[in-house]
């Protein structure tokens, strides 16, 4: 998988499985931003790019279009495919999506996006985008404003390396792009309900770099998290708690 950061690719091949249970879906507000400012509606045809397992597609299948997904690890691919039955995916990357010129009239980024934040990624999603089809970028950001989110940083920051993530906000130098209109944004509050084991140690065992590590690593970092939810008063001893995140969601449309 050649333009497949190799955290991702050795991260996402382990942790597929865990990655359905421990990250968020997404808040109600994201269909009318899906239905108005990606013009999404039955008869039109979107692109999720680094699909992943899939985790967007339940907001894409609440418009009506027809879904396309492309994601390049095989394992995340497989577990999107068991996960929603009938929907076109295939194996592909940003730089050589498997699609005709001007084919789609919305390609969707859940979670994806800083992977990919390459001007040669910007045109191959200009190249199969219909004229005035529309780029839509979106994350679930987690609320560090939350002292015990930020501490979750904290224990993973060591291990990040030269990952690419969205807090760093590298993929904004993009914009403005050729050949695409301004990049308009919206912000959404929202959390993640359940045990604090699916919801905290699973959502950051899921994490492409933590992924990757070995077991005995995995094991350490995940003996810091459980120790940090004992010692957190909101979080001990609670059988469900949420998780605190921002939903960002970008569009822009392509100009030609």
């Amino acid at each position: 998988m050649p333009d497949v950061h190799p955290a991702a690719a050795a991260g996402f091949a382990k942790s597929a499985a865990i990655y359905v249970k421990g990250r968020p879906d997404y808040p109600p507000e994201v269909e009318d931003w899906l239905r108005g400012d990606l013009a999404l509606k039955k008869g039109k045809t979107v692109l999720d790019l680094g699909a992943g397992t899939g985790k967007f597609i339940p907001n894409l299948r609440a418009t009506g279009a027809t879904i396309i997904a492309v994601e390049p690890v095989a394992a995340m691919l497989a577990q999107l495919i068991e996960l929603n039955p009938g929907i076109t995916a295939t194996q592909g990357s940003a730089e050589h999506i498997p699609l005709t010129d001007a084919s789609v009239d919305a390609v969707v980024c859940a979670q994806s996006f800083h992977w990919f934040a390459r001007r040669e990624a910007l045109a191959e999603i200009h190249r199969v985008l219909k004229p005035g089809g529309v780029l839509g970028l979106i994350w679930n950001v987690r609320d560090e404003s939350v002292p015990w989110v930020a501490a979750l940083s904290e224990i993973m920051r060591p291990y990040e390396g030269d990952t690419p993530r969205h807090h760093r906000q590298e993929w904004r130098a993009l914009f403005p792009a050729e050949g695409f209109g301004p990049l308009r944004e919206r912000r959404f509050p929202h959390g993640h309900t359940g045990s604090p084991e699916q919801v905290i140690v699973d959502r950051v065992l899921s994490v492409s770099f933590i992924a990757a590590l070995s077991p005995e690593e995995q094991a350490c970092v995940a003996s810091q998290i459980r120790e940090l939810v004992e010692k957190t008063p909101e979080l001990a001893d609670k059988s469900d708690v949420t998780f605190p995140y921002e939903t960002a969601a970008f569009s822009c449309v392509k100009m030609d």
